[in-house]
């Protein structure tokens, strides 16, 4: 451990009052908006969140408002942040907080970590930025700073990792000020003791870093490179049958589940797109494919895997029965696809036929 830790944590709060970042949810430190901000900055970067946390919380403001939204409604406002999950389990949390507690969140660790999407990080985010109580809540930043701070090899992927980490940082917490530690540990490790280039020469805490005294600030949770991703061949249909545009529902579960989308599916090997399409439509909607053109192809990258997808306008006939894949059809018109849980491939798509899709 640190020889005066409570000197540098001194500093360290010091510096993330000068320092910290004007953010939103930083403006509103209630549960609701910590439990929000927090769902949206998993695996996501902050310039990114920022917009979509202010429509969010313009069009749900209360955890009842999200309770009684439809979960299309959600996943449309949603629509661009990625990984879905988060919010039908955010939508899902809301229900649940509004059936059981009256629509407040509570207090307790043992309920918070009970509520879909909330694990002990965001739940420490939660009860020592709203609730004030003092209760870690180590992320991947704080990870980082913690490692080198003392010079700790732990690797937090590993549950024993976690848990030494997660020790470390209970032992430094400053009582009654914990949410302002958490917030400036996170902010520290974000701004200044970054994975690829820390920036040492500007840190409050370099004169007690270890892995800086000890040259091993390399060696202490630097992010490993990504490994290249396979890219996967796919096709979709738009189809302005009577100037509207049919759309399929994903299944509730799995990637992008109950997000909407044109219909498309995977090529075969070295399958033309045409041929896809009117395989996909016969087994998955029992329909048969039309006058199919090629407008265009679009690139879209997922977490372990990239698709290039080949879009055809063309008609497909008949009418829809969603089979596989797919629980639900409609034809919308340009005017109401805002309403929709759009994929981020099937506004891509759209937009190679000048059909732009807003956010609400």
């Amino acid at each position: 451990m640190l020889a005066e830790p409570q000197q540098a944590i001194e500093r360290l709060l010091a510096w993330f009052a000068s320092n910290q970042r004007d953010l939103p949810w930083r403006r509103d430190r209630s549960p609701y908006s910590v439990l929000v901000s927090e769902i949206m900055l998993q695996q996501t970067q902050v310039s990114t969140v920022i917009p979509y946390y202010l429509r969010f919380m313009e069009a749900f403001p209360d955890l009842c408002a999200l309770a009684a939204a439809p979960l299309d409604r959600v996943l449309a406002q949603w629509r661009g942040l990625g990984y879905y999950a988060r919010a039908r389990s955010l939508h899902r949390a809301a229900i649940i907080l509004c059936d059981e507690y009256e629509g407040v969140l509570p207090d307790d660790p043992a309920i918070l970590r009970t509520l879909p999407g909330i694990g002990e990080y965001t739940a420490g985010a939660i009860l020592s930025i709203a609730f004030g109580q003092d209760v870690p809540a180590v992320d991947a930043n704080v990870a980082r700073v913690l490692s080198r701070l003392c010079d700790d090899p732990s690797d937090p992927r590993t549950p024993a990792g976690k848990r030494r980490l997660v020790e470390l940082a209970r032992a430094l917490l400053p009582l009654g000020r914990t949410g302002a530690f958490n917030e400036a540990m996170m902010e520290l490790g974000a701004l200044v003791c970054s994975s690829a280039a820390p920036r040492c020469e500007l840190c409050p805490l370099a004169g007690d870093c270890l892995a800086l005294e000890h040259g091993t600030i390399a060696q202490r949770l630097v992010t490993s490179s990504k490994k290249e991703r396979p890219t996967r061949q796919y096709v979709c249909l738009l189809d302005q049958a009577d100037g509207r545009v049919l759309l399929v529902r994903r299944l509730a579960h799995g990637l992008l589940g109950g997000l909407w989308e044109l219909p498309g599916g995977e090529l075969l090997s070295d399958e033309d797109a045409r041929v896809g399409m009117a395989r996909i439509l016969a087994d998955d909607l029992s329909m048969s494919l039309s006058g199919a053109e090629v407008l265009g192809e679009v690139r879209h990258g997922y977490t372990h895997f990239t698709v290039e997808v080949a879009v055809l306008r063309g008609e497909a006939r008949g009418t829809p029965q969603p089979a596989g894949g797919w629980d639900a059809w409609v034809r919308a018109s340009e005017h109401d696809l805002p309403s929709y849980g759009l994929t981020g491939v099937a506004t891509r798509a759209l937009a190679l036929a000048d059909i732009v899709v807003a956010h609400n």
